[in-house]
């Protein structure tokens, strides 16, 4: 089975959540979100459609041939004896619990490797890449609106992955940082499986039009880096005039 996955591989199934769903289930999806919220390499992996995607497949999961199995939470609760269990309630609060415990790990990975590279980053002297002003600029911005600023985050993509990093480099109250942190993650997830998994009980036919619906989030969810950039932009036209 590996080696089918393997042969058959393309990069662009990196963007695609239901290839995790199918291919690793509830494990790789964890790993996805771990991955994505703690570590540097995650920050082009899906998030918010993959979270969204899940929920759709929280309780049932129904192949390619029309056949109908057991979702996602069922490989966790058959792991510990609980196989049994045939609730989506239950299905939903699991699938709820491990996706934000998998975040909140990301993200504590992230804050703790920003915290120990941090020191060394301001002994750095200035370069072309690098300049002393921006890590102070950056302290000074999480001092005012560090926790807003970890919630925010959670929804936004590319954010999501370095701003737990960036609050561990400008040392950021660890007691602070956590509960923010698990405030945005538990607020990330509960909104975007729940979406998921209440939109697919409204509308069953959903699920054929998966793709579609990966893009819509990635464009909005997007949205907010695209309206800064160019806020940006118009600051420095202005600045420089």
């Amino acid at each position: 089975m590996l080696l089918n996955i393997l042969l058959e591989f393309h990069f662009t199934q990196l963007l695609q959540p239901q290839w995790y769903i199918q291919n690793g289930g509830l494990w790789l999806l964890l790993f996805v979100v771990f991955a994505e919220t703690g570590l540097f390499a995650g920050f082009f992996l899906p998030g918010d459609s993959l979270l969204f995607v899940g929920g759709i497949y929280a309780h049932e999961i129904t192949s390619a041939s029309g056949v109908a199995g057991p979702g996602l939470s069922y490989q966790f609760l058959n792991l510990i004896g609980l196989g049994g269990i045939n609730n989506q309630w239950v299905d939903l609060t699991v699938l709820i619990a491990l996706i934000t415990v998998a975040g909140i790990a990301g993200n504590m990975v992230g804050y703790w490797f920003g915290k120990k590279s941090g020191p060394a980053l301001y002994r750095r002297k200035d370069s072309f890449f690098f300049k002393q002003k921006y890590l102070h600029q950056a302290k000074e911005f999480y001092d005012k609106t560090g926790g807003f600023a970890i919630i925010v985050a959670r929804f936004v993509p590319f954010l999501r992955t370095f701003a737990p990093i960036v609050a561990g480099i400008v040392q950021m109250d660890k007691k602070k940082y956590f509960f923010y942190n698990v405030v945005g993650c538990v607020a990330w997830v509960v909104t975007m499986v729940c979406a998921g998994f209440f939109l697919n009980k409204a509308f069953p036919s959903l699920q054929t039009k998966l793709e579609l619906i990966v893009i819509v989030i990635v464009l909005v969810s997007t949205l907010p880096i695209i309206f800064k950039v160019k806020k940006s932009k118009r600051e420095k036209k202005k600045h420089a005039s």
